[in-house]
Formats: structure tokens, C-alpha cells, sequence
């Protein structure tokens, strides 16, 4: 009987981690990248898109209004193309072959090879799902802020608004939505709650709101929205939802020669 080894693996930095970069931080004294940590925001700016929290009765009442842009079609994906057309992925997930498999379900296989070659391997510790957020480790203030889309926060006044040059607000704790540079599918994005609080990876309300509320703003039906925790292959401890818009559902595994 084949048996399954279960181990650690070094986290791998993300695009923007060289040891180029690093060593020319130490010399500079900041981080040397154009990241979201503490020492590269000040001054920087992001996309910001401030959706409405609605009672029933203000989306009876708004239903008819125009967005000020599509926030799906032209906010989440055009983002992502214009991400694909830089060469931010570490793979062209949209060359994957792909098929439909046969049964009432419609279920979809994928062969992905790049998620499984080029992807940060997981750091498997299945005695303890919920861990305290290290710093240390890979966490996501230290993409670069070309791999972040845009803002995701409430608005202010009571209206959706975009714009599209906003100050990172340091002090309100920002929302974000980032391309995941290892994607299943075409669009697949990461919503990051309250990124510079550095949470760990645990669901809680008040980001399972800030969740539906983008799934609300996404308004298809095709849009999914999913968390999984570590022990369920979540790669990084820092808390996050995966975000794809699928046509039907997907069944993903990932096939690994064990010797």
C-alpha cells in the first residue's frame, strides 16, 4: 500500500520577494519593494470602490441605478486581464486544457500543471487549523501593489462611488482585492479583509459580511466566493476569500507522484 508522507515546506516568496530587492532594502533602510507594508505606503494609491450597505428597502429604491463602473465586468476582470497582459501570473491558467464531466452535476476538470509546479507549496501543520498571524512568514503586505487591484470599503455618504486614485488609508485598516498569482480559473481574484491588520486565517462576521457584500456588488450568478482554512489547503495564514467567476462549478485536486 502506497503510504503519504506528510511534511513541512519552506514558504516560497511571492514575484516581488528577490533577494535582489532585499539586499538593496538593507542598503537603502526600507524594504526595497513596492509593497503594502508599513515603510511603501505612505503616499501610495489604489483604485478605491465604495459599495453602499443597503437595507432592503434602499436596494428596492436603488435597484434601477446605474454603477458608477461595472464591478464585475470591467472592475474585477478588466483589472485581472490588464494584471495577465504584464506577465504578473506565474502561468497562463486560460491555456489549461480543460473538460466538462459527464453526469447530472456538470462538474469541470482542469489539468492544471502550473498550480501544482510553480505555486507556493503548502505549509501543512493539520494539528492546529487556526494559528497566530506570523510576521515572518509570506503574508500579504508583501505583494507588490501591481498585484492589488483596488479598494473594496464602504462608502461614506450612503452611495457607491469609484475612484479610480485614492489614497491607502493606513488608519481605517483598507480591504483589498488582489490577483492570485497561481490562479484556477480565468478572474480568480483574493478578497483581503482588513489587510494591514494582519489577521490570521479565520473567518469571522464582520469579514463574512464584507464578503457578501461584494458578492451583492458582483450581482451574477456566476460569481463564487469561498473561504478555506488551514488544513484545507489555505497556503497563507493571513485571512483572505478566493474569488472566481465560473459558470458552473469546479472540482479542484491536485495529483502529486509520491514515492
Amino acid at each position: 500500500m502506497m503510504q503519504l508522507s506528510i511534511k513541512r515546506v519552506p514558504t516560497v516568496v511571492s514575484n516581488y520577494q528577490k533577494d535582489e530587492a532585499e539586499e538593496t532594502a538593507r542598503r537603502s533602510g526600507g524594504c526595497g519593494k513596492n509593497c503594502l507594508r508599513s515603510c511603501c505606503i505612505p503616499g501610495a494609491k489604489l483604485p478605491l470602490y465604495a459599495f453602499k450597505k443597503e437595507s432592503e428597502k434602499d436596494a428596492f429604491e436603488s435597484e434601477n441605478k446605474e454603477p458608477p463602473v461595472a464591478f464585475l465586468d470591467s472592475l474585477v476582470l478588466g483589472e485581472w486581464e490588464d494584471r495577465m497582459q504584464r506577465g504578473l501570473f506565474r502561468y497562463d491558467v486560460t491555456a489549461c486544457e480543460t473538460k466538462v464531466i459527464p453526469g447530472e452535476y456538470g462538474f469541470i476538470a482542469q489539468l492544471n500543471e502550473g498550480r501544482h509546479l510553480k505555486k507556493r507549496p503548502t505549509e501543512f501543520r493539520v494539528d492546529k487549523v487556526l494559528q497566530p498571524f506570523d510576521g515572518n512568514k509570506f503574508n500579504f503586505t508583501k505583494v507588490g501593489q501591481e498585484e492589488v487591484l483596488f479598494q473594496f470599503e464602504a462608502s461614506e455618504d450612503g452611495e457607491v462611488q469609484f475612484f479610480p486614485n485614492a489614497p491607502i488609508d493606513v488608519e481605517n485598516h483598507p480591504s483589498v482585492v488582489a490577483i492570485n498569482v497561481s490562479p484556477i480559473e480565468y478572474g480568480h481574484v483574493l478578497l483581503i479583509p482588513r489587510i494591514l491588520e494582519c489577521l490570521p486565517q479565520r473567518i469571522d462576521h464582520e469579514s463574512f459580511l464584507l464578503a457578501l457584500y461584494m458578492a451583492a456588488e458582483a450581482g451574477n450568478p456566476y460569481f463564487r466566493l469561498g473561504y478555506n482554512s488551514l488544513g484545507a489547503f489555505a497556503t497563507i495564514n493571513h485571512l483572505h476569500f478566493q474569488v472566481s467567476n465560473l459558470p458552473t462549478w469546479y472540482y479542484s485536486c491536485t495529483f502529486k507522484t509520491v514515492k
